[in-house]
């Protein structure tokens, strides 16, 4: 049976003994369930699989997705390439929570270091609910009862300020319309809560003036990227994250110009949408 090592750090445990080339055991996928949920993000190192075998382990946790505007692999829709160096730079440099525009986000994604930088490239986590834990009772209450907007258009504002912009992502854009989603969720697995907002899409507190959501969300913006909610994850060849996009904000570290990085990830179907 694999084994998980906990970081020290608030979350993140890297699992030994296992080899995701081979087909998962039942036991060794209630394993890794339980240990996503535990420590919100999980790493894996050593893991030389194929994009065939980079899609049954994530087969494993659910239904796989595709990603509106990214391009995927050769014959493999659900893996998609994020491939980036100084002439293609990322244009992600906020912390986030994937997908936060859909009515239903991802349950979590995996993401395989293929192609990695000498220097630099690193992921950074945090956790939600560790933040909610550190909220004043008095702002835990008034908290609970909001709704936030999490707009696609707003989190791809700069791709669509490029020439032709509007025009490429025309049915991304009639595809994903604003959702509402709770300020406060509780995790459909742990029961813990946990802030729910993101400053790539969310939008907007829906019940507050322009005003008053804005202060309130750069406030929790602010407050769930500190660096003790946090873990560093530095890559190495065919080294795997697989976070719990449920209870987790994370952000690349795009620190590595003129190398190039290339990673290809999974995102795994949720079946409940946050609450």
């Amino acid at each position: 049976m694999p084994k998980a090592k906990k970081h020290d750090s608030i979350l993140g445990a890297t699992i030994e003994e296992i080899d995701l080339r081979n087909p998962l055991s039942e036991e060794e996928v209630i394993f890794l369930k339980e240990s996503l949920a535990e420590y919100e993000v999980i790493f894996f190192r050593d893991q030389n699989i194929t994009p065939k075998q980079h899609k049954d382990f994530a087969s494993n946790f659910g239904n796989l997705q595709s990603h509106p505007v990214y391009p995927t692999v050769e014959g493999f829709p659900e893996i998609t390439i994020l491939e980036n160096d100084e002439k293609n730079p990322s244009k992600i440099e906020k912390w986030h929570t994937d997908m936060t525009f859909k009515k239903t986000p991802p349950l979590g994604s995996i993401l395989l270091g293929k192609i990695i930088p000498e220097r630099g490239g690193d992921t950074l986590f945090a956790s939600l609910s560790a933040a909610y834990n550190d909220l004043p009772e008095e702002l835990k209450k008034s908290l609970n009862s909001m709704t936030a907007i999490h707009s696609f258009e707003y989190g791809f504002k700069e791709s669509l300020a490029e020439p032709y912009g509007r025009e490429k992502l025309s049915q991304a854009l009639k595809d994903n319309p604003p959702v509402e989603h709770p300020l406060i969720c509780t995790h459909p697995v742990t029961n813990k809560k946990l802030i729910y907002v993101n400053s790539l899409f969310t939008l907007k507190i829906k019940s507050l003036t322009d005003s008053e959501s804005s202060e309130l969300l750069d406030f929790l913006c602010e407050h769930i990227k500190q660096e003790k909610y946090q873990c560093r994850f530095s890559w190495e060849i065919n080294s795997i994250a697989f976070w719990d996009n449920r209870s987790v904000i994370h952000k690349p570290d795009n620190d590595y110009w003129p190398q190039l990085r290339r990673m290809e990830r999974i995102t795994i179907d949720n079946t409940t949408p946050p609450s």
